[in-house]
């Protein structure tokens, strides 16, 4: 059968608990259509690139999918008709992933304290390199003393 990443999005205002009934729901669609739900995931609120139907933020739910292209598409029809589900997206996959997702792996490294740069504070991505002795520059003329290096003021000592 084929294999589907689903993720869709849930309004903000929507309780964990009516997004837990939305995830129970389409699983429901899904078993009663002779597919399955290989895996769950809820990513948690988290902040959306631009608004969305006045909404600033939304729960994102990843669902793994096993069966049929109709129970995608009243999966989708589903979504469509609730009030709570902002976005969905549906891809066709190979292969389901059997760990943690991506998301879930990024969340995971962010609450360590890792950041992919470096890590740290200061270095960030282009701070890290070493440029060593950059010698004459011989594209350029030799750089022309400022005035005040060539004074000839009395220091006070």
């Amino acid at each position: 059968m084929p294999l589907y990443e689903h993720v869709f999005l849930a309004r903000q205002d929507a309780s964990p608990q009516q997004v837990e009934e939305l995830i129970t729901q389409i699983k429901g669609v899904v078993e009663q259509m002779g597919g399955k739900v290989a895996k769950t995931e809820s990513w948690g609120i988290r902040s959306l690139t631009y608004r969305m139907n006045k909404n600033r933020k939304a729960h994102f739910t990843l669902l793994n999918i096993d069966g049929p292209a109709a129970i995608v598409a009243e999966v989708e029809r589903q979504e469509r008709i609730h009030e709570d589900v902002i976005r969905y997206l549906t891809v066709r996959v190979d292969e389901l992933e059997d760990g943690p997702s991506a998301m879930m792996r990024k969340s995971e490294r962010d609450e360590r304290g890792e950041r992919g740069f470096g890590g740290g504070f200061g270095g960030g991505f282009r701070g890290d390199r070493d440029r060593g002795d950059r010698g004459d520059r011989g594209d350029r003329p030799p750089r022309r003393p400022r005035e005040e290096e060539t004074s000839t003021a009395p220091t006070v000592e």
